[in-house]
Order: structure tokens, then C-alpha cells, then sequence
């Protein structure tokens, strides 16, 4: 069966390797299909591609939209996306330009809590300084002995109620949608189960994306457990959803899942590729 990774990021947004860098790794772990979905940017699918071409992959030309649905950041990835598209490039401008202001925002809430210097720490670890995020701070933190990893960063001091954090509006749901299917793409609910809804809000967000025409949620994915997998799976069989996998690799280590390492989808699910 070909090995599918559809949710992956480069140095164009918060992962540590180039585009093509990306993609060799990708390959040597036996990828057939993969996605490259940096935050609101497309910059790195043109060498990503050629890079796949040399090695007889596919790239298949992805974006990851960050929203806000009811106080709460979710993304939206968008799979087979015409990265030329007029609508679409609008809108991950508008959404990059808020960036830099969250997070000048984000290090002055850090340095009350005696944690100095983390605006220029952050954008040391930032490829494309459009393109700054938290991942880029959590990286600076790590760096300064602050916490010993990622993850136990995000936990501790960039998560919604944790101090480091700051409330950002992005783009609706709706706008997400839209951009994608105006591209020609898939739009695609990304890791639902990192958003820790109850299963009421979940199951709201779920009614409005299919409502909104959204059509698939990634259900195997570098954030689930194993025992979210099923439940994903059958949301997306209640919904009527295609089910999606992705990675969400960022850098060798860091946590999640390595490139193309993942569990099949459930049997029961319609993947996202099937019309493809």
C-alpha cells in the first residue's frame, strides 16, 4: 500500500528543515504521497516539489489556516491546493501580517514572568520572520534551560490559560473553507483531538465545518493516542467526513510522530485520497 503523510512543516514556517531537506527525509522513510502544510504559507512547495520529483514522490501542495472558532485556535489544513490562486495567497497574507504583533505580545508576557529576551530568541529560530510563531519561542525556551522540552513549553507557558499565552483572532472557519475550495482544494479539520473540547463543542465544530462544506478530518495524526483514533474515525463516519492522516512532523526529536510512521486508517473510514 503507498505510505501517505499529509500534514508536515519546513523552515517557510515553524519546522526545522528546508522544503527540500523535508522531502529527502520524507523519502528515505519510504513517503509516497506527502503533504507540505506550513502555517498560512506556500513559499516552500516550489523546491519541495522539485525535490520530490527527483525521488519519484508525490508532493501534494498543502497549507495549514490558522482560525478562530468560538476563543479558540484551530487549524485548517488545505490539501491540493492551487498555491497560484489569487483568493487564497490574499488570505494567508492577512493572516501573516498579525504575527508579528502576537508576538511582540507573547514576550512581553513572558518577561513579567522574569523570562527576558524572548522576542529575539523566538526569531533566532525563525526561518521566515513573517512566519513567527510559538513553536519558535517554545524552541528559544528549550534553548534557554527554561523547560527541557517542547512540549512541557506548550504545557507550562503557551496554551490557552497558561501565562505565556496570547489570545489572537485569525481568520473564521468559514473564510478557511472558502480560500481552500476557491483553490481547487480539500479542507481538512486538522488533529481534533489536540483541542481538548468536551464532546458537545466538538461535535458543534464538526456540524458547522460540514455545514460550512468542509470535507475531511485528519483521524490518524501525530496528536492523537491510540485511543483517539477510534473515536476520530467514528466521528468521521457519523459526519460523513473523508478521514485524513499527516505526521504533523516539525523536526527530528521533537516530539509526534516521525515522517510516513503511522498506524493505517480504521477500515471503516474513507480516506481522503480516494478520488484523487
Amino acid at each position: 500500500m503507498p505510505v501517505y503523510d499529509l500534514h508536515c512543516h519546513s523552515t517557510a514556517s515553524d519546522g526545522v528543515l528546508s522544503p527540500r531537506e523535508l522531502v529527502r527525509r520524507a523519502a528515505a522513510q519510504g513517503v509516497d504521497y506527502l503533504a507540505l502544510t506550513d502555517h498560512d504559507e506556500l513559499s516552500g512547495l516550489i523546491d519541495a516539489r522539485a525535490t520530490a520529483s527527483e525521488h519519484g514522490m508525490e508532493l501534494v501542495a498543502g497549507v495549514e489556516v490558522s482560525i478562530t472558532w468560538r476563543n479558540s485556535t484551530v487549524h485548517i489544513v488545505g490539501l491540493r491546493v492551487d498555491p497560484d490562486h489569487a483568493l487564497l495567497a490574499c488570505g494567508l497574507q492577512q493572516n501573516r501580517a498579525g504575527r508579528s504583533l502576537r508576538a511582540e505580545r507573547m514576550a512581553e508576557e513572558l518577561a513579567r514572568l522574569g523570562i527576558a529576551g524572548a522576542l529575539e530568541g523566538a526569531y533566532a529560530f525563525a526561518s521566515n520572520k513573517a512566519l513567527i510563531g510559538r513553536t519558535h519561542f517554545a524552541r528559544f525556551l528549550v534553548e534557554r534551560g527554561v523547560v527541557k522540552d517542547v512540549k512541557t513549553v506548550f504545557k507550562k507557558y503557551l496554551v490557552k490559560g497558561k501565562p505565556g499565552y496570547v489570545n489572537h483572532e485569525w481568520a473564521s472557519l468559514q473564510d478557511a473553507v472558502t480560500w481552500i475550495h476557491a483553490a481547487g482544494g480539500q479542507a481538512v479539520l486538522a488533529h481534533p483531538g489536540r483541542y481538548h473540547f468536551g464532546r458537545e463543542r466538538m461535535r458543534d465544530l464538526l456540524r458547522e465545518f460540514k455545514e460550512l462544506g468542509g470535507d475531511a478530518i485528519e483521524v490518524v495524526t501525530g496528536s492523537h493516542t491510540a485511543d483517539q483514533v477510534p473515536i476520530y474515525a467514528d466521528l468521521a463516519v457519523e459526519f460523513d467526513f473523508l478521514a485524513s492522516v499527516g505526521s504533523d512532523f516539525h523536526a527530528p526529536g521533537e516530539g509526534g510522530r516521525e515522517l510516513g510512521r503511522l498506524t493505517p486508517l480504521p477500515l471503516r473510514c474513507r480516506p481522503v485520497w480516494e478520488a484523487w
